[in-house]
């Protein structure tokens, strides 16, 4: 869940002689905002007693945040201020993480050096494609069991990881289809024999739809209720917003299959199965 996903950062970052680490190796940038967000709140307890209110976000894991925030503080109102004094800085090793690392710097708001490892060319051009097509078959047949073949796939964004992801799905006999917003992935796509399409082109007929891009709101809750019944919809992209779960939440009944497996229903009867929660 997302409480124990924060629990475990933050029990991460809590070493026997309540100093912290002195270097992080981040993946996804969430130790290093749990440092920086952490600091900003014990900045503004000291200043004017104020604590993080988790009510004040309609954002789950940001909720999540700050709860495990405001908790630290009560133990000790400068556990994360002196974390961030000592830190001798941080690596990053995903594409979205070091997005969030050269905004926080061209902010003035990075406290501390980071180290980008995603662009490293023994990282992007090998962990990204070869990681992802070795593991999204893998993912998907022991979440489902469903022969791929003959299936029609979409996979969303044809930048390293959907390149991996898409030739993994070709391999199996799929019939792949790319969505793609940039003309020059989309252009690499279709001279390596895919269809490039929109997804209104396909959300009625496609049988699986992975988000390989890193951005948010790629699969909406309005596609996936034109989808085909048990259609199965993942993301090997990066966070969990690249399918919008919260509102799908909220217009579907939920029945867990298996673990990291769950099948979410609409009103009119038909559903989709989601893998790890998006």
């Amino acid at each position: 869940t997302l409480e124990e996903y924060w629990w475990g950062t933050d029990k991460a970052l809590t070493w026997p002689d309540g100093e912290g680490c002195d270097q992080i190796v981040d993946d996804g940038g969430d130790s290093t905002l749990l440092l920086h967000e952490g600091k900003k709140f014990e900045d503004a307890f000291a200043k004017d007693g104020s604590l993080p209110d988790p009510a004040t976000t309609t954002n789950a894991e940001f909720k999540c945040v700050l709860a495990t925030i405001k908790g630290s503080i009560a133990k000790d109102p400068k556990r994360f201020t002196k974390m961030v004094a000592r830190m001798i800085g941080v690596s990053e090793e995903t594409t979205t993480g070091v997005h969030r690392l050269i905004s926080m710097a061209d902010k003035g708001e990075l406290l501390f050096p980071a180290i980008n490892v995603n662009d490293c060319v023994t990282k992007s051009k090998f962990d990204n494609v070869y990681g992802c097509r070795h593991s999204l078959p893998d993912g998907i047949m022991r979440a489902t069991d469903v022969m791929l073949s003959g299936k029609k796939v979409v996979i969303c964004g044809f930048g390293d990881v959907g390149k991996g992801s898409a030739e993994s799905m070709k391999a199996q006999a799929a019939i792949v289809y790319i969505t793609e917003i940039d003309p020059i992935c989309a252009l690499q796509a279709c001279m390596q024999g895919y269809q490039v399409v929109t997804m209104e082109d396909v959300i009625t007929t496609a049988d699986v739809f992975i988000t390989t891009t890193g951005n948010k709101d790629i699969i909406t809750c309005e596609h996936m209720s034109k989808m085909k019944n048990n259609a199965i919809v993942g993301n090997i992209g990066h966070f969990d917003n690249e399918i919008q779960m919260e509102e799908l939440e909220k217009a579907s009944v939920r029945m867990n299959i298996k673990p990291q497996c769950d099948k979410y229903t609409f009103p009119d009867g038909h559903g989709v199965i989601v893998l790890a929660e998006g």
